[in-house]
């Protein structure tokens, strides 16, 4: 039905003013413009408005009762489309023609079945309407009753009219019982059943009418529909059961239903796909975890393009991917380009997801199909902030091997944290920092403390990746230094003393001296924390 306003709101010509020629208004700049005639376009408003008085009088100065607008529509479409059974008894009595079709292949006929009651239908039909007109969607009366639950028609054309013929595909495959499932509407659903105009059809995208209540979340429909249906898991062109599309729509109550009628869970579509990918791309925490609970296979497949984590983080929804890593689904899963959730989510900036991941325990060192790691792909992309967050995860690791006996010991560590250091327990050490790298450290000397604490080329390449210049040494030399206070303070060990050491150690005596007095400087560096 294109053109005639808002269906869902149930009046196909809403917004239309009513008539009046004292109110009509020329046509805007750059508008389409109406080939009516003045008095014209009044009689059309006049339909609109169901006003049989003006439109006596403006066929009194010989107006043509079919004439036509520039989409092709009469009076009589906007009479019919409005359910003004005055202003439709009228024009036929003035021999307006009932089987003119408008731009789009909509004839009177079709708008009385969408928009009009059975009274008006009759009418037309009286009057010569061709009953099996189609439009150019390839739907007819039968079709557009049926889409837009007007029961009392499909009852007239089948039951009265014997027009059984009218049950027949559109040019979307889709049979009248398609259209009224797809919409949710029980009561013609089930009058249609009782026609005996249920189909086992599917249109031409492999759907049956159950996977279209399921799509769009009818559970009424799809309670009638699955004691009506044989297999819950036929599959549509694309590899996709009903149970898949009513996930991928979030319609929580149809899954349930289709779970408890025999649904597998783990059937997944032509691309790998399964009911846990489209929960997790379309952010439905709530699904994603009645999936998990009902065991849904959480196995990375070698056919797939992406896993449900892949798909999370792309759209970013947080709480999914804390659900998938909480069910411990494979923070190294790869993706079709052979990336892990981790370089998908440095690829994206996402602070929040990066940390998530490198708390989870990803692979910081799987490589991509270009053979670059995480790291290598957030430096690349001049990501800062995540290139200091992977080195921080990276050296952490190696600690958390070298020095303590169990990884349950790191989960007990409510400080760790990977992202930028704000917290007020820090600021004045982070300024002593600033102002050794910034002020006293001079150019390649800041490389002589990272390979003192066994930063890596990789990690020395990344930091520099990201800053050029003459002075930029100043910048990367207070990033290392930040990104080893990390790791100073989650080990527990007193960063000032250790610093303070490790400059004496390098033959920077004077360094160490200006630091420690500098940095212990109305503060205690035991209270040194993380946030």
């Amino acid at each position: 039905m294109k053109g005639f306003g808002d269906h869902k709101n149930g009046n196909p010509l809403s917004g239309i003013l009513p008539f009046s020629r004292s109110k009509e208004r020329a046509p805007r700049e750059g508008a389409t413009q109406e080939i009516l005639l003045r008095n014209e376009m009044y009689f059309h408003n006049a339909a609109k408005a169901n006003n049989v008085d003006a439109m006596e009088e403006l066929l009194k100065e010989n107006v043509n009762p079919n004439a036509e607008n520039n989409l092709r529509r009469t009076a009589l479409h906007f009479a019919v489309a409005g359910n003004h059974y005055t202003a439709v008894e009228f024009l036929l009595k003035h021999q307006a023609h009932v089987n003119i079709a408008d731009k789009h292949g909509l004839m009177p006929i079709h708008l009385a079945a969408w928009a009009a009651d059975l009274n008006i239908l009759i009418l037309l039909i009286k009057a010569g309407a061709n009953q099996k007109a189609i439009n150019e969607d390839g739907m007819n009366a039968l079709h557009l009753a049926a889409q837009n639950n007007k029961v009392q028609i499909v009852e007239y054309l089948i039951k009265d009219l014997q027009l059984q013929p009218l049950d027949k595909p559109d040019k979307k495959g889709k049979r009248p019982f398609h259209l009224a499932a797809e919409k949710g509407h029980l009561e013609m659903v089930n009058a249609l059943i009782e026609l005996a105009l249920f189909t086992n059809d599917k249109d031409k995208e492999g759907n049956t009418v159950l996977h279209l209540a399921a799509k769009n979340g009818h559970s009424e429909v799809v309670e009638v529909l699955i004691y009506q249906w044989g297999d819950v898991n036929e599959e549509n062109e694309n590899g996709e059961t009903a149970f898949y599309l009513t996930v991928e729509g979030g319609h929580e109550e149809c899954a349930e239903q289709l779970l408890n009628a025999g649904s597998d869970i783990n059937i997944t579509n032509k691309d790998g796909s399964s009911a846990l990918h489209a929960a997790a791309q379309g952010g439905y925490t709530r699904l994603v975890g009645f999936l998990l609970s009902k065991n849904i296979d959480i196995t990375p497949r070698p056919n797939q393009k992406d896993s449900p984590l892949h798909r999370a983080i792309a759209n970013d929804h947080l709480p999914v991917v804390n659900f998938l890593l909480e069910a411990k689904y494979d923070t190294n899963a790869l993706d079709q380009r052979l990336q892990t959730p981790l370089h998908l989510a440095a690829d994206l900036r996402n602070v929040e997801l990066v940390e998530m991941l490198l708390k989870a325990g990803c692979d910081l060192y799987a490589l991509d199909k270009q053979g670059k790691t995480a790291l290598a792909v957030a430096s690349r992309g001049n990501h800062t902030l995540i290139v200091d967050m992977i080195i921080k995860a990276q050296r952490y690791y190696v600690w958390l091997e070298r020095y303590l006996e169990s990884t349950e010991k790191a989960e007990e560590n409510t400080l760790l944290s990977f992202k930028q250091d704000h917290s007020a327990q820090t600021a004045h050490i982070r300024s002593a920092l600033w102002n050794l790298s910034y002020t006293r450290l001079k150019p390649q000397e800041w490389k002589k403390l990272a390979y003192l604490w066994n930063f890596t080329e990789a990690q020395i390449k990344a930091i520099e990746g990201q800053w050029t210049g003459t002075k930029s040494y100043k910048e990367h030399g207070n990033r290392m230094l930040l990104i080893w206070l990390n790791g100073a303070l989650l080990a527990n060990e007193n960063p000032i003393k250790h610093l303070y050491q490790d400059l004496v150690r390098l033959g920077y005596p004077h360094l160490a001296e200006s630091f420690r007095s500098e940095s212990t400087n109305d503060t205690d560096s035991k209270k040194c924390t993380v946030s």
